[in-house]
């Protein structure tokens, strides 16, 4: 029945309208956080949120398969709070069926846009055919959008989560989450935009033929990464390709974001006003630096009018350790003390910058949770190396940013 579906919708797929959805409501240009693997976690957006919320954000990556049929701890990558909306699930797999059955999943779960990866590096999913591996097969990531579609169209159009195969217990998973949230059991009947985040090429630049077929798709947005799959992260983003790719969508109504080398609030103004993008996606920038868009709205003018670019917001010692217990905590409370090894490489993000960093991120590195944190800020703070406790430490009656408390797991 499914796979009778996707076949309707590649019969059809000349009817293919835009539906930007959020997308079309967003202030321009749009300075969204990027999806980043084994990084933008429910805690870090929710840090990210509290200390002043990009336009748009996107979860890690989550694969198909595990969301439509793997073990429940695989929905963590898309536990989400409402103070991050809109909030868009990026997905990645290679099969149009259960990218189908995927899309109704996300559509339950209350998200507002979908987003198909189809630029990751990585070697174990490009080789599988899944991310950028799907530069390679156009045809086949051709199909993926369509099916996609069909999966969230059917689900605004009253289809059961059942009627698409998903078993009763992922239902039900899928309904606690919800409430846990806040949300409805069913996370509302909506048809939300689909977009697609890529890389300009699989070992060469083929932007004008790669992104010419995904705008044949009509995603409501496209972000480009200026790099190849061979290049990984290595050499300079290519932003003279994202420019062409942004040239290819006027008229289009699919909006062109850029993605790559954004360290500063001044590389998104000059990468924007000379490449004429829609928007950017800030990734390793905001790494350590989660109060990265608190001025977006000086970036944006600084886009617009004469105003000069702002400087990234600067943080007293205090302040900073502050978020970093904040974004501890909160990881606990979302993902449990026993995962927190995850987050160490986010505690030595924020040891930079100031006297005794270095070997404040040696002993952060090493931390197991919360309150070892708390006793590492104090004794740095205060020099006492044996006498602090955690109740003296920096930022430990903070409230958990969005809200978000032990009972939100």
């Amino acid at each position: 029945m499914v796979r009778d579906d996707i076949e309707s919708s590649t019969r059809h797929a000349s009817r293919v309208t835009h539906d930007g959805g959020f997308w079309q409501t967003l202030p321009r240009p749009i300075i969204g956080l990027s999806p980043m693997d084994g990084v933008t976690d429910a805690a870090f957006r929710g840090i990210v949120a509290a200390q002043g919320p990009p336009d748009v954000t996107m979860t890690e990556f989550t694969s198909v398969v595990d969301l439509c049929r793997g073990p429940e701890h695989r929905l963590n990558s898309l536990l989400y709070h409402e103070c991050e909306r809109p909030v868009v699930a990026q997905l990645y797999g290679k099969d149009p069926e259960t990218f189908y059955q995927a899309a109704m999943v996300v559509c339950a779960l209350g998200f507002d846009g979908l987003d198909i990866n189809m630029g990751c590096p990585s070697r174990t999913v490009a080789s599988s055919g899944s991310g950028a591996g799907l530069i390679r097969t156009p045809e086949l990531a051709r199909a993926i959008v369509r099916a996609t579609r069909q999966g969230i169209l059917d689900w605004a159009a009253g289809r059961s989560l059942a009627d698409a195969g998903i078993k009763p217990m992922r239902q039900e998973q899928i309904a606690s989450r919800n409430i846990r949230r806040g949300g409805s059991e069913h996370g509302g009947r909506r048809a939300i935009p689909l977009s697609i985040k890529t890389r300009m090429g699989y070992d060469r630049d083929v932007v004008e033929t790669w992104i010419g077929l995904l705008l044949e798709e009509a995603p409501a947005a496209i972000t480009l990464h200026g790099r190849t799959l061979e290049q990984m992260y290595r050499g300079a983003a290519d932003w003279t390709a994202i420019e062409r790719a942004a040239r290819l969508a006027q008229g289009t109504g699919t909006l062109v974001l850029g993605n790559g080398d954004l360290a500063t609030p001044a590389d998104v103004v000059h990468r924007v006003t000379a490449h004429r993008v829609d928007g950017v996606l800030v990734g390793r920038g905001a790494l350590g630096t989660p109060w990265f868009f608190k001025d977006k709205q000086a970036m944006r003018a600084a886009v617009t009018g004469p105003a000069p670019a702002p400087a990234l917001p600067v943080l007293s010692q205090e302040e900073r350790f502050a978020v970093m217990l904040d974004h501890a905590r909160l990881f606990e409370a979302c993902f449990g003390v026993d995962r927190f090894p995850h987050i160490r490489k986010h505690l030595g993000w924020y040891c930079k910058g100031f006297p005794g960093a270095a070997a404040m991120r040696g002993r952060m590195v090493q931390a197991a949770n919360g309150d070892d944190v708390a006793r590492i800020v104090s004794e740095h703070l205060t020099g006492a190396l044996s006498m602090a406790s955690p109740a003296d430490a920096v930022g430990q009656d903070l409230p958990l940013a969005c809200g978000l408390s032990p009972s939100s797991r």
